[in-house]
């Protein structure tokens, strides 16, 4: 028996599958699954101020505005617990990372877990060498050690489930212009609060099985 795949096909599969096969994982409070995921988010204030609704008129808002920037927004969520941590930043460096981790690992919640399975894109900062560039090696090693880092593939970012949980916080957050950072974090903080205190988690459908039958073009063809 042998196998003609593309390489790039065969990488992505198995990345994909590893991915899936955590989030087939029953609950476990020694071993939770926390997704995580970052956005961009440009800061954009007003050039003029709206004109305010009338009888029998809309909001009038000029097309112009001024550009104030940019931010980033970081986004872990354990989806079968229902809890989310979000988070504002001036800049995405590999730093900010380790310091996010860091905060993770020392979140009380998490304080009896062995490991945290931490999924994340597989960004040239998303892996362990960031913590020693923010920690002495002691501590680096410690956070490290108290994290199982899962990539999803490369193009394979969809597959994280802290993807779904930022488009939720722009849709129902930023549907308007924000010039300034802490305002976004006042509302993403606000948006956290509610969403945890509802306990809203995440009905992940797409599964290993599904994968083979969806993504079939993906996998290898097997000669006998």
């Amino acid at each position: 028996m042998w196998c003609i795949p593309p390489k790039q096909n065969a990488a992505f599969v198995a990345a994909m599958e590893q991915v899936l096969a955590v989030y087939q994982r029953p609950y476990d409070v020694r071993f939770p699954v926390v997704c995580m995921d970052e956005q961009p988010f440009q800061l954009i204030s007003e050039s003029r101020t709206a004109l305010p609704m009338r009888p029998g008129q809309t909001q009038k808002i000029d097309y112009e505005y001024v550009r104030e920037g940019s931010c980033t927004i970081w986004m872990f969520v354990e989806p079968l617990a229902g809890w989310r941590e979000v988070a504002v930043t001036s800049t995405k460096k590999a730093v900010d990372w380790a310091h996010r981790i860091k905060i993770l690992v020392d979140e009380p919640r998490y304080a009896n877990a062995v490991k945290i399975i931490l999924v994340c894109d597989n960004l040239n900062t998303h892996f362990f060498g960031s913590l020693y560039q923010a920690f002495g090696a002691e501590e680096a090693f410690r956070i490290m050690s108290r994290i199982e880092l899962v990539h999803t593939p490369k193009h394979g970012s969809w597959l994280n489930m802290a993807e779904p949980e930022l488009s939720v916080l722009t849709r129902q957050c930023f549907t308007d212009r924000v010039g300034d950072e802490k305002e976004v974090e006042s509302r993403s903080i606000a948006w956290k609060v509610d969403r945890n205190k509802r306990q809203k988690g995440i009905d992940w459908q797409f599964t290993n099985e599904k994968a083979r039958v969806k993504l079939k073009r993906l996998y290898p063809n097997i000669v006998l």
